[in-house]
Order: structure tokens, then C-alpha cells, then sequence
């Protein structure tokens, strides 16, 4: 499953944004066991659990979009919406306090 977000923001803020947004998601939800490594400026690997599954996927920063893939277990695939509704919210309010110039 791919989702992407759309923003307006200089590739740094961009980062800042989506970096911001995996650690408020990792505090907020931290009973899903959320993590995220990331592998260079614009690529990170994110994982979280749910039902005693675990849900991996890539997050990457690209100019004008920051893209969530993952991939979700066909015993989750009914919670996908819910998950991904929740990770897309968390990405957009920092997008915007980024261009706010707040983060």
C-alpha cells in the first residue's frame, strides 16, 4: 500500500517535517510499539504493531511529497484506513507548522 502526502516546503523543511511527525506518532501511540531508523536524509524504515502483528514499511522525503509505503499483513488490511488516516494526520499538521515556520 503507497500513500503520499503532498507539501509545498523546501526538501529540508520537508525532512523536518516528516522527522518531527515520526516522533510525535512514536510518543502519542507508543502502546503500537512505533520505531523508525532512518537510512540516509530522505529514507527511513518504519514498523509499528497492532494485533500482535507488526506493520513494516519506507517512508521516503521527496521534493513536493513524502511518501508512506507499507506493508500491511491481510489480518490488519481492515485497520489500513484507520493506521494510515492517523499517520497521514500527524505528517500534515507538521507539514503545516513547517510552513508556518514553527518546526
Amino acid at each position: 500500500m503507497i500513500h503520499e502526502v503532498a507539501h509545498g516546503l523546501s526538501r529540508d523543511a520537508a525532512r523536518r517535517a516528516a522527522r518531527n511527525a515520526l516522533e510525535a506518532y512514536a510518543e502519542r501511540f507508543a502502546a503500537y510499539s512505533p520505531s523508525a531508523t532512518w537510512l540516509d536524509e530522505d529514507h527511513a524504515e518504519v514498523a509499528f504493531s497492532a494485533r500482535g502483528l507488526t506493520l513494516r514499511g519506507r517512508l521516503e522525503v521527496g521534493d513536493g511529497r513524502i511518501r508512506l509505503e507499507l506493508e500491511v499483513p491481510l489480518l490488519l488490511r481492515p485497520f489500513r484506513e484507520r493506521a494510515l488516516a492517523v499517520v497521514d494526520r500527524e505528517i500534515r499538521g507538521w507539514i503545516e507548522r513547517a510552513g508556518r515556520g514553527e518546526a
